[in-house]
């Protein structure tokens, strides 16, 4: 990861600031968005000279491009690009509300699709072509290959998110810049609140194969790999790695 700059978005907590620190103690300068910028502040102090923290919202473009901006500022191009914020609403189709389903759409898919597209049009303008150095990564989730109950618009969005991957790659294929998708299974973050702790959660994983959480760090060296100069010849791929809980 040496000499790579990494934009890694929802940052401040969960996925996000675990691959901030994974990048930063593999040798990248990593640029943290979130919008939480108190918690950002406090990841940004602990990694040091290594990163940059930048507010940031994904619904908003504007903010996107701030972001890009003060990366291009201080360092350069951004060549890595973690499309990683997300959000989830639990209940039931029937019960939510439009403005959470628009919220989880607009978070998940929209702004995936802005951040990784404000990438490649800067690695484009940089004529990555020439070097093909660079790297898209949009985290998914292996809720796109499944049903279940209270998660509908989230999962739809995951499973737009794994074709928005391939898509990007064959339109990108010709610019030096490869984007692959990973589909994490359930792991233990902030996102799913204390569900694994219920009842409910704990007979979850009690029904999972190998009847355990997947941790966090089984997503290291997909991650590393996807985003290194190993990767030149991986690109629409889509990645599950959930330790088999969705077979």
């Amino acid at each position: 990861m040496a000499g790579r700059i990494v934009l890694i978005t929802g940052a401040s907590s969960g996925f996000g600031a675990h691959f901030a620190r994974l990048f930063a103690a593999h040798g990248a300068r990593v640029v943290i968005g979130a919008r939480r910028v108190d918690r950002l502040a406090e990841l940004g102090t602990e990694l040091g000279d290594a990163a940059l923290a930048v507010a940031m919202d994904v619904t908003d473009e504007g903010s996107i491009k701030a972001a890009y901006d003060a990366a291009e500022a201080k360092w350069g191009t951004v060549d890595t690009v973690i499309a990683n914020a997300g959000i989830a609403v639990a209940g039931r189709s029937i019960d939510l509300a439009v403005a959470d389903v628009a919220s989880v759409v607009n978070t998940n898919f929209i702004g995936l699709y802005l951040t990784a597209r404000e990438g490649a049009r800067r690695m484009i303008a940089a004529e990555f072509k020439a070097n093909g150095r660079g790297r898209v990564v949009l985290i998914g989730s292996i809720t796109a290959e499944m049903t279940g109950q209270g998660d509908a618009a989230y999962a739809a969005t995951k499973a737009g998110v794994a074709h928005l991957g391939r898509q990007f790659a064959r339109e990108w294929v010709r610019q030096g810049i490869n984007v692959n998708t990973i589909q994490p299974g359930y792991i233990r973050t902030e996102i799913g609140g204390d569900w694994f702790d219920s009842d409910g959660g704990k007979a979850q994983v009690a029904a999972f194969h190998r009847k355990r959480m997947c941790p966090i760090t089984a997503l290291d060296a997909p991650l590393l790999l996807l985003a290194s100069d190993a990767a030149a010849h991986i690109t629409g791929a889509v990645l599950t790695v959930d330790d088999g809980q969705v077979l």
